[in-house]
């Protein structure tokens, strides 16, 4: 067996959520999940067959958020894999309606930050064993801090004055 790791650098103004699935009809059932969660999100997903063609499978409503989504799940090279990249929209919006989907086996990270997908890899195949989900902290938070954490949620609507 050997370890790798995978870097992924979502788009500007883009999140990621990296999953683990386990059939072909995820790549619909995630589509419509997606389209039924916000008004006006933007997306791309695609899913790594771990069987028969061993084809990545996508998806998506942005042509260019559904390449990269593909380009990243092959990238990675994991069976039953799923990448979601998605734009004006957050995940805190549709991570509880896709843990709904009856596929969904695993959530590894719902991210804007880089994250580093490790990887070990054996004569069968690649498994995801977890992320790097951005930087280590540099810190602890201070009373000033606690308040920019604050006026931040504010002022993006999820909490009210």
């Amino acid at each position: 067996m050997e370890l790798a790791t995978v870097k992924i650098q979502p788009p500007e103004g883009a999140q990621l959520v990296l999953a683990q699935s386990h059939f072909i009809k995820t790549v619909e059932d995630v589509y419509e999940c997606m389209v039924n969660c916000v008004p006006g999100i933007r997306f791309g997903l695609a899913f790594s067959e771990a069987s028969g063609p061993c084809l990545v499978r996508c998806a998506g409503n942005d042509a260019e958020l559904e390449k990269l989504a593909a380009d990243y799940a092959y990238s990675i090279g994991a069976g039953h894999g799923l990448v979601i990249l998605m734009k004006n929209a957050f995940p805190i919006n549709v991570l509880p309606r896709l843990k709904e989907v009856p596929e969904l086996v695993n959530v590894f990270c719902a991210t804007a930050n880089p994250v580093e997908v490790i990887l070990a890899e054996t004569a069968q195949g690649r498994a995801i064993l977890g992320v790097v989900d951005g930087l280590r902290p540099k810190g602890i938070e201070d009373k000033r801090d606690a308040e920019e954490r604050k006026q931040f949620l504010r002022n993006i609507g999820y909490k009210m004055s």
